[in-house]
């Protein structure tokens, strides 16, 4: 029972970090451009992971720098193909935001889907 309830606070933790990562403000209206955590998905989209590789996940901690560009700092995971996939496709890709804060960092986890 108690290894259950680990494993619910560590899912709602893991949630609450991608819901940070998100450029959305209350009582603002979404801009054209897409949320932070979308254009890290099309970043992340046309990988060559197959169903062996289903179930891999990575918590991924990065910032903004004065270019808008994704800083990767740290890819927590035991699987280092994971790791390099994605500080590969993360790393220095430019992001289109309205207003953001440099040096923020953010949060967010990946999921390898088929």
């Amino acid at each position: 029972m108690r290894k259950v309830s680990l494993m619910l606070v560590a899912a709602l933790l893991l949630s609450t970090g991608s819901i940070f990562a998100n450029d959305s403000k209350k009582g603002v209206e979404p801009s054209k451009s897409q949320n932070l955590s979308e254009q890290i998905g099309k970043f992340l989209n046309n990988n060559n992971f197959d169903e062996k590789h289903e179930g891999y996940s990575a918590q991924v901690l990065f910032m903004l720098n004065d270019k808008k560009e994704i800083v990767v700092l740290s890819v927590d995971t035991d699987k280092e193909d994971l790791e390099g996939f994605i500080k590969s496709r993360l790393n220095y890709k430019q992001v289109d935001l309205s207003n953001f804060e440099q040096g923020k960092k953010y949060t967010v986890s990946v999921r390898v889907a088929s």
